[in-house]
């Protein structure tokens, strides 16, 4: 008589994994039966049973595992018509989530209401409760009646419909009750493989799984966490900053100082060689004379203009204009400003420095502090200009390097950033508006009279000559430039001996070349400023549409940093010119 309840199966784990294997060979060393049932069996038929509506059910599986093992030499697998008794309870009307105890039940624990399971079970399909699993051929006429070898044995209910006809599809798992009733190729609509978590996503759990592994995430996700906070802090500080310039200075200050360079590197583009300038060298672009305040009260005492000589071209031959001073600003009808164009050397001959010559008897320079370097603090000055400040203004111009980089420190009005650093090339700002340059301790030092300080690395034109230091170690001495070359945007400031301040920046400049131009335009003393096209400008301003509220314009043309860039909140210090 056919069996009605699967035998328990019990499988060779190691044989269970092997699902890449062909079908029924985790159950090879099950011993051969009747029927042609067993590892002998033609065409591999022999398979565990998966098509059990309980299986991978608790209930079943709790009974299985609670019920004797079934006859068989290795007690892996028991012949067909073996009787293996049945949970109470499991009947048509009972699925196998229903198990209670039934009182019909008879002596060989099965009970007495046995039948198919009902056809509103989930899982139910014709292929594994239908016409050939519990229908004529599994307990019908076909299982002791003609069918044994006919319908029921192999006919409809053996090797038909039901024998191998739809069962679980390949891939699915017998296990899942909600797929074990659905149809699919196999022997009985059994495929007799059961497939198995991929390796990769098991080594992948059981990675996951380890106590140091989760700890190691978890600090990760914190880092990035504040390297995202971070970076938001940087990005979204007060300035004027591009988003490039802002994450650079990010990397810098988070000692990716490195990585930055390399960057630059890669990205840099070396000055190309001859050719001529982009625009004119006649006049500044935009310049022209201009007066600062009214003129002069009959009888008022008059300050002789300190009109500077034309300079020489140290590329050779000047162009049109080259060398030749223009006034840019005046105070009281006197020229106050002068400016003018040079080319830096014979070998970068298409590029342009721009020069301004500003007389310290009309003018008064003030110190101020940016709002990230040096930073927040009582400074009595705030890190622009703001409308109400701007009365009187003729020029700006940019500071010096991040103080952690400039070999020195900040000094106003009574507060220090850094340290004031002996030997160090330093601005000194007076309280009566005028400035000096010198070596700290040097020629230049801390009074009463003392104002401001901004000190930049050491000097690059001293008491008259240029030192052979500006030759040596550019990259860290002089600063780290973009993409390591020496021929980039650089600013310096100088002093003449007859007391005008000498401002000279531009491209394709070397140390040696921008302590040659300050020089050349009459410095006794002069140091290197800030390096690199974001940081440095220079703009002087026509009292138009008022004194109050004058017009910035860039002296270079192709400055890369707008002509208003002190209108709104600075990141660096810099220096504001104003009328006396």
């Amino acid at each position: 008589m056919p069996r009605s309840v699967p035998p328990r199966h019990r499988y060779d784990n190691r044989l269970l994994d092997q699902g890449s294997q062909g079908r029924g060979e985790r159950d090879r060393r099950a011993p051969g039966g009747p029927n042609n049932y067993g590892p002998d069996a033609p065409n591999d038929e022999y398979q565990p049973r998966h098509d059990h509506p309980g299986y991978g059910r608790p209930e079943y599986e709790n009974y299985s595992r609670s019920a004797p093992p079934p006859p068989g030499e290795h007690g892996q697998r028991v012949a067909p018509g073996y009787e293996y008794p049945v949970p109470p309870g499991y009947g048509p009307d009972h699925g196998p989530d229903d198990h209670v105890t039934d009182d019909t039940a008879g002596p060989d624990r099965r009970p007495s209401g046995y039948g198919p399971r009902h056809s509103a079970s989930p899982g139910y399909r014709p292929g594994g409760n239908g016409p050939g699993g519990n229908g004529p051929g599994g307990n019908g006429p076909g299982g002791n009646g003609p069918g044994g070898n006919g319908p029921g044995g192999n006919g409809p209910g053996g090797n038909g419909p039901g024998g191998n006809g739809p069962g679980i599809p390949v891939g699915r798992d017998p296990r899942n009750d909600a797929q074990s009733g659905a149809p699919g190729p196999g022997d009985g609509g059994r495929d007799g493989r059961r497939r198995t978590v991929k390796p990769r996503r098991r080594r992948l759990r059981r990675l996951l799984a380890h106590r140091s592994v989760q700890a190691i995430l978890i600090v990760l996700v914190l880092f990035l966490g504040w390297v995202g906070w971070s970076v938001g802090q940087a990005m979204t500080a007060p300035g004027n900053g591009t988003a490039s310039t802002r994450l650079a200075e990010w990397a810098r200050d988070h000692y990716l100082g490195p990585v930055v360079t390399l960057g630059e590197w890669l990205t840099y583009k070396a000055p190309k060689v001859g050719g001529k300038p982009q625009f004119s060298l006649a006049a500044p672009a935009t310049g022209g004379p201009t007066s600062a305040t009214a003129p002069p009260k009959p009888g008022a005492a008059t300050i002789t203009p300190i009109v500077p000589s034309r300079l020489s071209s140290p590329a050779g031959s000047p162009l049109p204009g080259e060398g030749q001073w223009r006034v840019l600003a005046s105070v009281t009808g006197i020229p106050a400003i002068y400016g003018t164009y040079l080319r830096p050397d014979g070998i970068h001959t298409s590029y342009v420095a721009g020069i301004a010559s500003m007389d310290q008897r009309l003018l008064s320079f003030q110190l101020r502090p940016g709002a990230e370097d040096p930073g927040t603090a009582n400074w009595g000055y705030s890190p622009w200009l703001p409308p109400n400040s701007r009365t009187g203004l003729l020029a700006t111009f940019n500071g010096g390097f991040k103080l952690d980089s400039a070999g020195g420190g900040f000094y106003l009005n009574g507060l220090t950033k850094g340290t004031l650093t002996s030997g160090a090339a330093s601005l000194v700002y007076y309280k009566n508006g005028q400035v000096s340059i010198g070596s700290w301790d040097h020629g230049v030092g801390m009074s009463s009279n003392v104002l401001g300080v901004r000190q930049n690395l050491k000097l690059i034109v001293a008491n008259g000559t240029v030192p052979a230091s500006v030759d040596q170690d550019v990259q860290s001495q002089w600063g780290a430039t973009l993409g390591g070359g020496y021929y980039v945007w650089r600013s310096g400031v100088g002093i003449t001996s007859d007391g005008r301040v000498i401002f000279v920046y531009g491209p394709a400049l070397s140390v040696r070349t921008l302590a040659d131009l300050l020089q050349r335009a009459g410095a006794v003393n002069a140091m290197q400023m800030d390096i690199n096209p974001a940081w440095m400008s220079y703009m002087y301003y026509k009292p138009s549409p008022s004194a109050a509220d004058p017009t910035p314009v860039n002296l270079l043309p192709n400055q890369p940093e707008p002509a208003n860039r002190y209108y709104s909140v600075n990141s660096r210090d810099f220096t504001a010119v104003f009328a006396r």
